[in-house]
C-alpha cells in the first residue's frame, strides 16, 4: 500500500488511538499524557496519568475513560479531574493495558499477565470486566497477554488479540456482557498481535510490532492487505472524516528505559473500507 504520512511526531510511547468527536484520542504512555490531536495535527494534552496511561474508551454520557497501568485502575475524567472507576489490582496479575469499552459501558481490560520488561517468564492473565458502577470479575480466563480488543458492530462478538498466542480469539457476547464461546478467529504466521480495529467488512486491522507493520486479515487467517512502517507498529485505529484513515502507533521500542529518544508517531495511511464497530 502507499506510504504513510506523520501526522505527530517527538512521542515517547503511543498507544490505544481512539477516533472520537472528529479527533484522534491516543496515550502517549511513556509520557503519562492522553493527548487529542485533529487531521491539521494540532494536538491538545487531555489529562496526565501518573500511573501511565493506556487504553482509552468514553462512557455512555460522554466522559473520557482511561486505562492506569501501573496501578491497575480504572479512571474516569470528570469536570474536576480523574476520578476512580475501579481498582483492579486483586485481578489482573501485572500492569493493566488495552481496553475496549461497549455500547452500555462496560470495559474489558487486559493485563501483561508478568513482568515483561523486567524479563520475567510469560504467564497467561485474564480479561477483566469493568461493570459501569465499578464492579469487576474475570470475564475470559487464560489469555496469553490479552491485548488489542474490538466489538462487533452488532455487539454479539468480542474479539482480543493475544499477543503470545500470535492469534485473534473470539467470544460470544451475552446480554449482561459475559464472554463464552471462546474460539480461535485467526492465527498469525510471524505476527505479534498488538492494537487492532475492525472494519465494514468484517477485515481486522492488526499492529504487529515484530513485523515491522500494518496486517489486515480476515476471519481464519487469511491476508488481504499490508502497511509497513520504519519503525515499530504497536495499535492502529481506523478514523478521519470518512473512517477511512487508519492510524497507526509506532515506535522504535516499546520498554520504558529505551523510549527517551522520542521517536514515536501517529502515522497515516487511507485505505479502502471504513470502520465499523467498537472501538
Amino acid at each position: 500500500m502507499s506510504e504513510t504520512r506523520v501526522l505527530v511526531d517527538d512521542l515517547r510511547f503511543p498507544e490505544g488511538p481512539r477516533w472520537h468527536d472528529d479527533r484522534l484520542w491516543f496515550s502517549d504512555m511513556h509520557a503519562r499524557r492522553v493527548i487529542a490531536v485533529d487531521m491539521d495535527g494540532r494536538t491538545e494534552v487531555v489529562v496526565e496519568v501518573a500511573g501511565d496511561p493506556s487504553g482509552l474508551g468514553w462512557t455512555p454520557d460522554g466522559r473520557l475513560l482511561v486505562v492506569s497501568m501501573k496501578d491497575r485502575r480504572l479512571l474516569r475524567l470528570d469536570a474536576d479531574g480523574l476520578a476512580q472507576v475501579a481498582d483492579l489490582s486483586g485481578l489482573a496479575t501485572y500492569h493493566c493495558n488495552d481496553m475496549v469499552v461497549d455500547a452500555e459501558g462496560r470495559a474489558y481490560v487486559g493485563n501483561f499477565g508478568f513482568d515483561l520488561h523486567g524479563g520475567a517468564d510469560p504467564r497467561p492473565a485474564d480479561l477483566v470486566l469493568v461493570r459501569p458502577d465499578g464492579r469487576c470479575e474475570v470475564a475470559a480466563r487464560d489469555l496469553r497477554f490479552p491485548n488489542g480488543t474490538v466489538i462487533t458492530p452488532d455487539g454479539s462478538t468480542l474479539i482480543v488479540g493475544e499477543s503470545f498466542g500470535a492469534c485473534l480469539t473470539a467470544f460470544d457476547v451475552a446480554a449482561d456482557g459475559s464472554l463464552s464461546g471462546r474460539r480461535e478467529w485467526a492465527r498469525l504466521e510471524r505476527a505479534v498481535p498488538d492494537g487492532i480495529c475492525l472494519d465494514a467488512e468484517g477485515g481486522i486491522w492488526v499492529a504487529s510490532p515484530v513485523s515491522h507493520g500494518v496486517l489486515r486479515v480476515q476471519e481464519g487467517g487469511g491476508l488481504t492487505h499490508r502497511v509497513d512502517v520504519e519503525h515499530q507498529a504497536f495499535a492502529c485505529m481506523l478514523g478521519g472524516p470518512d473512517g477511512r484513515t487508519l492510524f497507526i502507533c509506532t515506535a522504535a521500542a516499546s520498554d520504558p528505559d529505551s523510549t527517551h529518544d522520542r521517536l514515536g508517531r501517529i502515522e497515516t495511511v487511507e485505505v479502502e473500507v471504513p470502520r465499523a464497530g467498537l472501538p
